[in-house]
């Protein structure tokens, strides 16, 4: 049975799973997060627990694959830039596969649970899909014919950095309108806390403070308060056209959506469709594009990490 490791790097955790050809969990494991030039031997630690568990030696593994956040060159497994892992030109593979000896890919953590999703989740049974997640900023990734599309140099797809509002809200890129600026989490929070202060009569603003109102407070209320059903058609109609956008350009099979805001399910995906119908090019006739809930959760991106190698 071939067995796979994937590994996903987050800013807190570095999470891991072994699984076999059919996406069926061997054993998982995770650890803290160490930036810097200590993350691989982090990654070590980890893949020493997991090959562990399952009572197996390395090379009994096909490999191990490893999804980062960051600008990744893919071919030569490097991450050349990652903020938030304090990295730059870092050969990640190489340092792996010496210590290891077992072959090493390493990819973008978008790209990653784009792929995870693909193979093993939502869009499972589609060669050509897009995972948007929205979570304190809007990222994703693109699957063409089963595979990352990866542009290039590896530099991926920022669809977060899309405008869909020219000359709008500044974004942290330096660009102003950005599909992030209107659609993270971080985004829906703030409209929510405007929406309560101008309106201190709705019901959001008596369930709920400045403080510890969020991105689920207007669609708790959206069936019975003004305000709380403005925010969410003011939100889903800058979600319709970010999407509308991706689809426009590469028509997708399905689009998939991640992220914390997506656990609103259909409460969310129900408005949604209907307004990305509408602003979908040539309508839903020929080549309708359905938009379904993520399913693996933080598990997509050791998922991806895992099928890189398949």
């Amino acid at each position: 049975m071939a067995l796979y490791m994937g590994i996903d790097v987050g800013g807190t955790t570095v999470k891991g799973i072994v699984i076999d050809q059919k996406g069926t969990i061997i054993c998982e494991n995770n650890v803290p997060t160490q930036i810097g030039e200590q993350l691989a031997d982090c990654i070590i630690t980890l893949a020493d627990l997991l090959v562990g568990a399952t009572g197996k030696v390395y090379s009994s593994l096909v490999g191990v694959g490893v999804c980062s956040p960051g600008i990744i060159d893919s071919e030569n497994g490097v991450i050349v830039f990652s903020g938030n892992l304090k990295l730059k030109n870092y050969p990640l593979k190489a340092l792996l596969e010496d210590k290891l000896g077992i072959p090493v890919k390493v990819g973008n953590d978008a790209n990653g649970a784009a792929l995870g999703e693909a193979k093993f989740g939502a869009g499972k049974g589609y060669k050509d899909s897009i995972l948007v997640t929205l979570g304190t900023g809007v990222g994703g990734g693109i699957i063409i014919d089963g595979k990352i599309f990866e542009g290039n140099k590896g530099a991926g797809a920022e669809v977060g950095h899309m405008v869909i509002e020219r000359g709008g809200h500044l974004c942290t890129c330096g660009r102003r309108g950005c599909f992030e600026v209107y659609c993270s989490a971080r985004a829906l929070t703030a409209r929510t806390k405007w929406a309560m202060e101008e309106d201190t009569g709705s019901e959001m603003w008596k369930a709920y403070d400045y403080n510890t109102a969020d991105g689920r407070t207007p669609f708790e209320f959206m069936v019975s308060d003004r305000s709380a059903r403005q925010v969410v058609e003011w939100y889903i109609k800058h979600l319709a056209c970010g999407l509308a956008n991706l689809a426009n350009i590469f028509r997708p099979q399905i689009i998939m959506i991640g992220g914390g805001v997506a656990a609103q399910g259909s409460r969310l995906t129900i408005p949604l469709q209907k307004e990305f119908d509408n602003e979908l090019f040539g309508g839903t006739d020929y080549a309708p594009v359905p938009i379904a809930c993520a399913t693996l959760g933080n598990r997509a991106g050791a998922y991806g990490a895992a099928a890189l190698l398949m």
